[in-house]
């Protein structure tokens, strides 16, 4: 029964986590090389909105305006009855992945931001800008990898979040996954089901940890593992 499900879990959240990734580094970069503008002010009011925001409420939001009211994406479920393809996959990914990494992107952007704003501040950045070197280039090159260390935490640390939060996900939309089988555990009072979600769980926060701790090692030279 687990394993039927968590191949759909899986997929939501490694869709989710590559959306995350790959909106939140562009944000948290604009954010930071133009502090205090209006576009960082924006961006920050939106992160705050998007923490106080309630996943359900999000997800109910999008749904009636992008499936109910326009028609553009599915409703629920994760095919249509008469179509497997890869593209009407993603058409049923496309809302629930948004919803469950939006708290994600939110958080990584200010983060790197924060990151970021300490690097810019720091002698050697002002000596590469001094000797002529493009702005694009100390970005890329010293600021933005010396700043990733603190967001790789965070980030090994979401894979378990990214998990807790697909059991409302899945419900609202319908995905076949483990977070609608933990949820249907909890209300059948199915003991033994709820330890393997739990147990789940666990092993994503320790698989996590894992991967930020070797990803230490690739970021900064310095680190080494005995």
């Amino acid at each position: 029964m687990i394993a039927e499900r968590l191949p759909a879990t899986f997929t939501l959240m490694l869709s989710a986590f590559i959306l995350a990734l790959v909106l939140s580094f562009p944000l948290g970069v604009l954010a930071a090389t133009h502090k205090y503008s209006w576009g960082d002010n924006l961006l920050s009011l939106g992160a705050f909105f998007v923490w106080a925001m309630p996943t359900f409420w999000f997800g109910l939001m999008l749904q009636m305006t992008l499936a109910v009211r326009w028609h553009l994406l599915p409703v629920a479920g994760i095919h249509d009855l008469d179509s497997h393809s890869a593209g009407d996959l993603l058409r049923h990914l496309a809302m629930p992945a948004l919803v469950l990494g939006i708290g994600s992107i939110a958080s990584w952007s200010r983060y790197l931001r924060s990151g970021m704003l300490e690097v810019l501040s720091q002698d050697y950045v002002r000596t590469a800008y001094a000797k002529g070197l493009p702005a694009r280039r100390v970005v890329r090159r010293h600021v933005l990898r010396n700043s990733l260390l603190p967001i790789v935490t965070i980030m090994g640390l979401d894979l378990h979040v990214l998990f807790s939060g697909a059991v409302i996900t899945e419900s609202i939309f319908g995905w076949p996954g483990m977070g609608r089988l933990f949820l249907a555990a909890l209300n059948n009072r199915d003991y033994p089901l709820q330890m393997a979600g739990l147990m789940v769980s666990a092993a994503l926060l320790i698989v996590g940890n894992l991967l930020a701790d070797l990803a230490y090692a690739v970021l900064d030279p310095r680190i080494r593992y005995q």
